[in-house]
């Protein structure tokens, strides 16, 4: 188990550029505290929405009720509906009044604590949504405090040659702007990558 305190990532290191903060996200811890456990999973796999010009970006249609969070200052989650069924969690990133977010597509769970093997890598933001068990309440909450949803440190260094940039998923609208290479992951270990029946 932990032996020691949570500390989640400081508000200093959302409010950066979008890009930067999202390859530095992959590797980190994701803490989503409930009424009775606390569940540990690393990212894996984010993407990144920069700015009203993105118009891949819910800002890129401007300033509303749902995307005001993102007007804010950096470090908090941005959490929204899709298909009537699945919440996505972001969070802000770089200064107030330039809205700008990370959502994160894929974490893999780690267990009790940070420090365990992964043992199941969950794929897809609306997965992560549900297995996190997200809801409405859970918009606009600071992740910069060791309350209910926040992301830590393990001290692992992630080489940039691991890291796989591709287009972002579901942005076709967004012309131009869905071919940028903003969706950043890393590939999962052996011991989670589905056999194929040669190795069976």
């Amino acid at each position: 188990m932990i032996k020691h305190p949570y500390i989640p990532l400081p508000r200093e290191f959302y409010d950066r550029p979008t890009l930067k903060v999202a390859k530095d996200l992959l590797g980190k811890v994701l803490v989503r505290e409930t009424t009775n456990r606390k569940i540990f999973s690393k990212i894996v796999d984010v993407e990144a929405y920069v700015g009203p010009k993105d118009k891949a970006c819910h800002a890129s249609k401007g300033r509303t009720k749902r995307t005001e969070i993102m007007f804010g200052p950096a470090g908090f989650t941005y959490v929204y509906l899709i298909y009537g069924m699945y919440q996505l969690l972001n969070i802000v990133t770089e200064r107030e009044e330039y809205p700008a977010a990370i959502l994160i597509r894929g974490v893999e769970l780690l267990g009790r604590d940070e420090t365990q093997t992964p043992q199941t890598r969950i794929d897809g933001p609306g997965r992560v949504g549900r297995f996190l068990a997200l809801d409405r309440t859970h918009n606009g909450l600071d992740a910069t405090q060791a309350t209910t949803i926040w992301v830590q440190d393990q001290g692992l260094s992630i080489p940039q040659k691991q890291i796989q940039a591709l287009p972002r998923v579901g942005v076709d609208y967004a012309g131009e702007w869905a071919k940028k290479l903003w969706r950043f992951c890393l590939p999962p270990p052996p011991s989670l990558r589905p056999r194929n029946k040669a190795s069976q």
